[in-house]
């Protein structure tokens, strides 16, 4: 299994990005797709997650009405759109993969396979 997350850079107040994760190598037909971030000195958080099947959502709190998951199945990607940004959103952003059972979750620890990150920085 393989997961790469892009789309990271540096980003004013109040701009947009969108995060891609391609994936590949999966032997379940179904599972579940987050992002999660982790900002110096801080713990890594779960942001949102999306079930590859019928497409359900999870969103933290932090990021709901700004941030928005979803995927193309045909191009095996999910992506991030991620408007509104404010500094506090500056962290390191992970996509991982949870195959263990059905649905999503925002856990860190729920999750079975890890991509490497991608920087997300926003200036004030």
């Amino acid at each position: 299994v393989q997961l790469q997350a892009s789309g990271g850079g540096l980003v004013q107040d109040g701009g947009s990005l969108r995060l891609s994760c391609a994936f590949s190598g999966f032997t379940q037909r179904y599972y579940g797709i987050g992002w999660f971030r982790q900002a110096p000195g801080k713990e890594r958080e779960g942001v949102s997650c999306i079930t590859t099947d019928v497409g359900s959502t999870h969103y933290d709190d932090s990021v709901k009405g700004r941030f928005t998951i979803s995927k193309d199945n045909a191009e095996n990607t999910v992506y991030l759109q991620m408007n509104s940004l404010k500094p506090e959103d500056t962290a390191v952003y992970f996509c991982a993969a949870r195959v263990r059972a059905s649905g999503c979750t925002l856990s860190r620890y729920g999750m079975d396979y890890w991509g490497k990150g991608t920087q997300v920085t926003v200036s004030s």
